[in-house]
């Protein structure tokens, strides 16, 4: 269907900035252009019980996480979430409006992870950390409420493809149960040459140009981008995975990817939902106060949560 026309207005406006394509941007560059916007496109986080500041161990030091309580009583279950922003963008202030809309429409804590980035950390530090806490959430997170009964992960983009790699970690691991794993526009290949990378190269926000500068960041070198914990898709068995809930839309160079690993799961056995956002890009997750497509999509993870904890 047609682009959409809030997705059109926030294009614009990024247009209008004048700004250097991504790829032609350093690191700290990108990450400042990115916080710079997080609350005019994000809106004011909804309110809540609380929001907590701390640290757990990880495998790099000590690990920050934001946890997002809603109204009730503990323990509450929980969503561990990670980011998007390529592996080298964003942090816990980038996706303030996301979690906490998360923790309210499924009346769940949400642990906010602030992994290791790229390229001062490359691949596997991310995956390392993003295991570290849902490991911790899994065995202590009754510290802070949690019933590590009722566990789930999720993530946007580069933060969706480390759920698909933990949640796969975790059927592996043998003692910790996930019952979902939420990918929202997902990172699940390193491939830039699918049908929707070539469509949607340019035009529409991310591009084909700058997933190859993420990538680059992240994981340098190319011989190795096929490991599945880099590459999920790649993985040789997915039976036995965490159900899932997958969220792509039409004019991302994502796409493909994203709906090639619905189908993949499905195929394993796993249940899926697969949710196509029509004549949306990529990113929309973090836009409510610009496109009404973003509450949307706050609701369909709400009630899967909500269903599945």
């Amino acid at each position: 269907m047609p682009l959409d026309p809030q997705a059109q207005a926030y294009l614009d406006q990024a247009a209008a900035l004048g700004l250097p394509p991504l790829n032609e941007q350093t690191p700290e560059e990108a990450r400042i252009q990115t916080a710079a916007r997080a609350r005019a496109l994000g809106g004011e986080p909804e309110p809540l019980a609380g929001v907590e500041n701390r640290t757990i161990p990880g495998p790099g030091g000590p690990l920050p996480i934001r946890v997002y309580r809603p109204a009730g009583e503990a323990p509450f279950p929980v969503l561990v979430w990670f980011h998007g922003g390529g592996w080298v963008a964003c942090n816990l202030d980038t996706h303030d409006a996301p979690c906490a809309a998360l923790a309210n429409r499924a009346g769940c804590l949400v642990v906010a992870v602030d992994y290791r980035l790229a390229p001062e950390h490359r691949f596997p530090a991310a995956v390392e950390d993003a295991w570290a806490a849902v490991r911790w959430v899994g065995t202590q997170g009754a510290e802070i409420g949690a019933d590590p009964g009722r566990l789930a992960v999720g993530g946007d983009s580069a933060g969706g493809n480390l759920a698909a790699v933990v949640a796969r970690r975790a059927r592996d691991a043998g003692d910790l149960q996930l019952a979902l794993q939420v990918l929202v526009y997902p990172v699940t290949d390193a491939n830039f040459e699918t049908a929707s990378y070539r469509r949607n190269a340019t035009g529409y926000g991310l591009t084909r140009d700058a997933m190859r500068w993420y990538w680059d960041h992240y994981l340098p070198d190319v011989a190795r981008r096929g490991d599945p914990d880099a590459s999920p898709l790649r993985a040789g068995d997915l039976r036995g995975l965490a159900p899932a809930v997958v969220i792509v839309c039409e004019y991302d160079p994502l796409l493909d990817e994203g709906e090639a690993y619905a189908a993949r799961l499905r195929a394993a056995g796993v249940p899926v939902r697969l949710i196509l956002e029509p004549g949306m890009i990529h990113g929309h997750i973090r836009w409510a106060a610009v496109t009404a497509r973003t509450r949307k999509s706050y609701d369909d993870i709400g009630a899967a949560l909500k269903a599945s904890l």
